[in-house]
């Protein structure tokens, strides 16, 4: 849908170009820079949603990280509470040395697997958008040539007709009227 809206914005766009002003004197227009900068607002706008996204993932992305810290040193001082419960048990103070390194172990491993989760998730979901960011500019760039060549083309059907009319008025009076014309009087005269 965003892609239609962004087409809609370049077809708006080239409508204001085609309704500029000509300038008396060479192919320069007159535009209204305020209905122009107003449809770059709309086109910024109209961006896709998914490359909108990729910089909120970025941002959770930090969120993930600081809880994912949080998390780790939640186990830790439960690992920590722990070993000082086992240590106060004179018996169990071998075991719960061996426990607290597991535990210990346990959370920094889970905790790297949850930051490079998130870091992963966060790159797919920024290259994605990207990737879709790129398509659609290609497509609105391939969109405008197209719309540009056109409009070259009628330019230089115009500027051909401008120069027809030209040589018809410059023509000169002995060089007499077109061949059109001399046989029409003839036919009716």
């Amino acid at each position: 849908m965003a892609v239609i809206d962004l087409l809609h914005l370049i077809d708006r766009l080239e409508e204001q170009i085609g309704e500029a002003r000509r300038l008396p004197i060479g192919t320069g227009s007159v535009v209204d820079r305020r209905r122009l900068l107003d449809l770059v607002d709309q086109l910024r706008a109209a961006v896709p949603a998914e490359v909108r996204e990729a910089q909120q993932i970025l941002e959770r992305k930090e969120l993930v990280l600081a809880q994912a810290d949080e998390e780790v040193a939640l186990r830790l001082a439960r690992a920590d509470e722990e070993v000082e419960r086992r240590v106060s048990e004179t018996e169990v103070v071998r075991a719960a040395s061996v426990r607290s390194e597991q535990i210990a172990a346990q959370a920094q491993g889970e905790g790297e697997r949850i930051v490079e989760e998130a870091r992963q998730e966060a790159e797919v979901k920024r290259a994605e958008g990207v990737r879709l960011a790129a398509e659609q500019m290609d497509e609105a760039d391939r969109y405008a040539l197209e719309m540009l060549r056109k409009l070259e083309q009628q330019l230089e059907a115009f500027t051909a007709s401008v120069r027809a009319g030209i040589e018809s008025l410059t023509r000169k009076p002995e060089e007499g009227p077109p061949a059109a014309w001399g046989e029409t009087r003839e036919g009716t005269g």
